[in-house]
């Protein structure tokens, strides 16, 4: 009526008196229909000029804008006398406290009791369910209706009188216990080492607090924690389920999943902008039919920036690896990994492709070279997969000589031999040549090889002996014959493998805070300790410091640093030259660290050996590969 009128009527008012009449007074409390307080509400709704409903959305039809516009500026607000007065803490309070504790009662005799209330339907059959499983007891339903849940023991009439009967009071807006016929008196022995009513759901909601802080949780974990908790051992298929059911619940549904990706990742990148996130899209297809405007996610390669720092004083090698994805799109994550001078595995990148294709691992190996392996001279460690043959051919030279240097793991090579020839007592002599640090322990190993059939050695020599063998390989793979620093990270993540896309990220990245968490403080221990060098070094430095008495240097060059060294008894001679950082004996260019004989000749010539020890094996270097960490 005002709006129609709004321009005779200048404002307007509302005073609204409520009297209580004497057939009020005469109502009981309990005859009330609670129904009607809920009718009145849900009859009365604002309806804007043109008879449409307001949807809730917060914007208000021009007219009604300019009404309260002119009503606030004719009548500027002033705070009223009663509100100076208002207990501000009031509004903290439950509008029901009489219910707070309905949703789980608690009894101190662990038993229920006729009139307990409950909050909802589910809460009653949650707190029925708890009972008979914290008393190794069952129970069957009697009755279930939208009104009433009654259940007996499954040996009610022989030997036991258990039963419940919960109804809903409307008037109450709870549920209460009407009859109960108190505790069981059945023999528990006959429940099993599982419980009937030990359901998915129950454990999902147990579980979901350690899922939700670790998503790679093992399947044994799960086992563990509901034996903690309700003194019962499920089966390994059970707990798998109830984890992704679990999972679900926590992180959505596989197609939620991969919407959300692109949030998790801008969130990282607001957090942290150094971070780097590269995405490739695909058109969307349905029934052979190209879907206008709409793209899918075809790869995701990541890198924290973290990360990125670390790998500037790790050791200048990667070693790159892929393991397969179960979850329900399938896919594969691709890993790159390097390693600190105290042997720590250090994470380097990740990528979430479509599979080890050709272009998928050229996708990963652009963006590790781009953004992260930017230095050359770096070792590039992997096994014989075509795919990552290809794309390294096809990286435009920044894979190869001279800026890189591909290597091959020696187990691998292992492997493919042994399944080429079936020949299991001639592994441990192939593996042995490619650990051959000397031209001469080489040459030695690949003629018993040759000796045993030639078919061997032509098919060695289709590999260039400098993608696996350390005395060829120039010291660009410190010594790292296989890929073992990156099947480890693969080993961690197995049982983050079926999980949502983005529960998988979350549980890379939660893995990640809790290493660099834990080396930065291992680190900053061992430096205000007095280490100078990584532990690993220290004991090797230790022990080639000691060998090196019984080595003479017979003649040297000190200008150019060149020197012969002889051992003693066996008096085998050995060359070194340490501003080439080589000795004859392969230790020094393999490891980085000095061998017996630069000992020697260190100590001969009073050298300061500790200037031939690489940086990277420095404490202050490994403190700075975790200096910062991934946060929260």
């Amino acid at each position: 009526m005002y709006i129609e009128n709004r321009s005779q009527i200048s404002f307007i008012g509302l005073y609204v008196e409520f009297e209580q009449s004497e057939a009020d007074r005469n109502i009981l409390r309990e005859d009330y229909n609670s129904d009607s307080e809920e009718e009145f509400e849900s009859n009365y709704e604002f309806v804007a000029p043109n008879g449409d409903e307001d949807q809730g959305d917060g914007t208000m039809a021009p007219d009604v804008t300019e009404v309260a516009n002119a009503l606030v500026n004719k009548v500027p607000f002033e705070e009223p006398s009663f509100m100076r007065v208002l207990d501000l803490e009031a509004m903290h309070v439950p509008e029901f406290p009489e219910y707070m504790t309905a949703e789980i009662p608690i009894v101190e005799d662990g038993e229920f009791r006729v009139g307990m209330e409950f909050s909802s339907r589910e809460a009653v059959i949650k707190a029925i369910k708890d009972y008979s499983i914290r008393l190794s007891v069952d129970y069957r339903l009697f009755e279930s209706e939208p009104l009433t849940f009654y259940a007996k023991c499954t040996q009610y009439g022989s030997g036991c009188d258990w039963l419940i009967r919960v109804s809903l009071i409307s008037r109450k807006y709870c549920w209460v216990i009407r009859r109960y016929n108190g505790s069981h008196t059945c023999t528990r022995a006959t429940i099993s080492q599982d419980h009937s009513k030990l359901d998915s759901i129950t454990i999902a909601e147990a579980i979901k607090p350690l899922v939700e802080s670790d998503p790679s949780l093992k399947v044994k974990s799960v086992i563990a924690e509901v034996q903690s908790k309700f003194n019962f051992t499920v089966s390994y298929r059970k707990a798998w389920l109830v984890k992704q059911k679990a999972v679900g619940k926590i992180f959505g549904g596989w197609e939620a999943s991969y919407e959300a990706l692109p949030i998790w990742f801008e969130a990282i990148r607001h957090k942290e902008p150094s971070a780097v996130v590269h995405f490739e899209t695909m058109p969307a297809y349905q029934c052979d039919e190209l879907v206008g405007d709409i793209r899918v996610m075809h790869r995701v390669f990541w890198s924290y920036y973290p990360c990125i720092r670390a790998f500037r004083h790790c050791k200048p090698i990667v070693q790159v690896d892929g393991t397969h994805l179960y979850e329900k799109y399938k896919g594969c994550l691709l890993v790159a990994v390097s390693q600190d001078g105290n042997n720590n595995i250090v994470p380097i990148v990740f990528a979430i492709v479509e599979g080890e294709t050709s272009d998928a691992w050229h996708f990963f190996l652009s963006n590790l070279r781009q953004h992260v392996v930017t230095r050359d001279g770096v070792g590039l460690i992997s096994d014989r997969h075509e795919s990552i043959n290809a794309a390294v051919e096809c990286s435009n030279g920044v894979w190869s000589p001279p800026r890189a240097f591909h290597m091959f793991c020696i187990r691998h090579i292992e492997s493919n031999f042994l399944r080429k020839f079936k020949a299991p007592y001639l592994q441990k002599l192939v593996v042995n040549i490619g650990y051959s640090r000397t031209v001469r322990e080489y040459e030695v190993r690949y003629q018993r090889l040759r000796e045993r059939g030639e078919a061997y050695t032509n098919w060695l020599n289709r590999i260039p002996r400098e993608q696996y063998a350390l005395a060829f390989d120039g010291g660009y793979r410190w010594g790292h014959m296989t890929m073992n620093l990156v099947e480890c990270i693969n080993s961690v993540l197995k049982g983050a493998r079926n999980l949502p896309i983005t529960a998988l990220v979350k549980a890379i990245f939660y893995r990640l805070n809790k290493l660099f968490t834990r080396k930065r403080a291992e680190a900053k221990a061992r430096i205000n300790a007095g280490h100078v060098f990584s532990d690993i070094v220290t004991l090797k430095l230790h022990a080639n410091q000691l060998a090196s008495g019984n080595i003479q240097v017979i003649c040297f060059d000190r200008q150019n640093e060149v020197f012969e060294v002889r051992e003693m008894p066996s008096r085998l001679e050995f060359a070194v030259d340490l501003r080439g950082l080589r000795c004859d004996c392969g230790e020094f260019q393999v490891d980085m660290i000095p061998c017996k004989h630069v000992f020697a000749c260190c100590a001969n010539q009073r050298l300061d050996w500790q200037l031939y020890v690489h940086d990277v094996y420095k404490m202050d270097q490994v403190r700075r590969c975790t200096e910062q960490g991934l946060g929260h």
